[in-house]
């Protein structure tokens, strides 16, 4: 019996759900999921098409960065899954962090490239995060010449540190010049997070284009829509 096939199963139904949601074309993006019991986690194979996917196909990959049962290479951003992994494995805020999502989907896209964090303008983005959406510096020369993918893992790290940024509060991030990273308690949760990311880029993108002087949404309407959805009373959904 495979010791991995859940883990396997789950990486693939969240990849797949890259394409439905439209957060990316061709082969670009990939998501992981990750069992901090066996420090293992399973990622999308480079450059496979989504719909030649299957359940064998995902690749394993421990926090060591060895392969493991797989003659497929993991995708080209794996270094950075296993460095945030890594590094969320190690703090408690985030140690329920099981799935990552990368994705080239347009409208986070273009935020990247500007080089802009994304302000908190309206409700929509308030019920999903209290504070902007970050935006990492740009990547120094030597760290790009160096192991670019570790490097961009410890940016969105680094970032968050600095900024003291809950990364369970804000799962989601914009890497500069290059775009959206997200995560969950778990794979499919990391997809939701970005298809959620996507919209509020877009919704930011056309608020600017309409009033290109708006301004973020006061404080106490914020924290009203994020505590009526993740605070001790929060009344959003069902019981």
């Amino acid at each position: 019996m495979d010791p991995y096939k859940s883990l396997r199963e789950e990486a693939l139904c969240a990849n797949l759900e890259i394409p439905k949601q439209n957060l990316a074309i061709y082969t670009w993006g990939n998501v992981s999921a990750f069992d901090p019991d066996k420090g293992i986690f399973a990622i999308k194979p480079s450059g496979v098409p989504y719909d030649s996917l299957d359940e064998k196909s995902m690749v394993l990959v421990d926090l060591e960065g060895r392969v493991i049962e797989s003659d497929l290479r993991p995708s080209s951003d794996t270094e950075t899954h296993r460095y945030l992994y890594r590094e969320f494995s190690r703090k408690d805020d985030t140690k329920n962090i099981r799935g990552i999502c990368h994705t080239h989907s347009p409208y986070a896209v273009s935020w990247a490239q500007a080089g802009n964090s994304v302000p908190v303008y309206g409700t929509t983005h308030a019920d999903h995060g209290a504070e902007e959406i970050p935006c990492t510096q740009l990547l120094s020369e030597n760290a790009v010449k160096g192991d670019y993918e570790w490097e961009t893992g410890k940016l969105i790290f680094d970032t968050y540190r600095e900024k003291n940024i809950n990364a369970a509060f804000m799962p989601m991030v914009l890497v500069y010049g290059h775009g959206p990273f997200s995560w969950g308690k778990n794979a499919a949760e990391s997809v939701y997070n970005a298809a959620v990311m996507e919209e509020i880029c877009k919704m930011a993108y056309l608020t600017l284009s309409i009033n290109p002087g708006a301004k973020s949404l006061p404080d106490y309407i914020v924290e009203k829509h994020w505590e009526r959805k993740h605070g001790k009373g929060a009344y959003y959904g069902q019981k």
